[in-house]
């Protein structure tokens, strides 16, 4: 099924957001380019079309998309934060060499296991990210 502005739009009201021309070609930006991109990235992306966004916009829109549960917000090495429009739970996966963030499944009987996490008795845990670095396949076999 393609995806239209008008989806856009219902899914932004679904979330309580309101549905502006920017908030909407972010969030298109987001379902077409899956790779976990950065403010920066999504700003030089839609600059051209939209000569008015600002950075600022992007950023306060990927946050209030954060705080609504749109997005999942990313914090690499520390030093970046990208964006994630799959909320469903999965790990990533940094390559050290090229920066590509790889997203993988996760076994949920597994991660749900009581037994896995060890010293949160009595913690309510409100969210799990499981993130590896390392070198990815591809930069490993250049």
């Amino acid at each position: 099924m393609e995806l239209t502005i008008e989806n856009f739009k219902e899914t932004l009201v679904d979330y309580n957001i309101r549905p502006t021309y920017q908030r909407i070609k972010i969030l298109e930006y987001l379902e077409g380019n899956k790779t976990h991109p950065t403010v920066d990235e999504i700003y030089h992306h839609l600059y051209p079309q939209i000569p008015t966004l600002s950075k600022t916009t992007v950023y306060n829109t990927l946050r209030s998309f954060a705080d609504a549960d749109l997005v999942l917000e990313l914090h690499v090495d520390n030093s970046e934060v990208r964006f994630d429009i799959n909320t469903e739970l999965h790990g990533h996966f940094l390559c050290k060499d090229c920066g590509t963030v790889y997203d993988f499944e996760i076994n949920t009987e597994k991660i749900n296991d009581d037994q896995l996490f060890i010293g949160l008795d009595d913690f309510s845990i409100m969210s799990k990210n499981i993130f590896f670095t390392g070198i990815c396949k591809k930069c490993k076999n250049q």
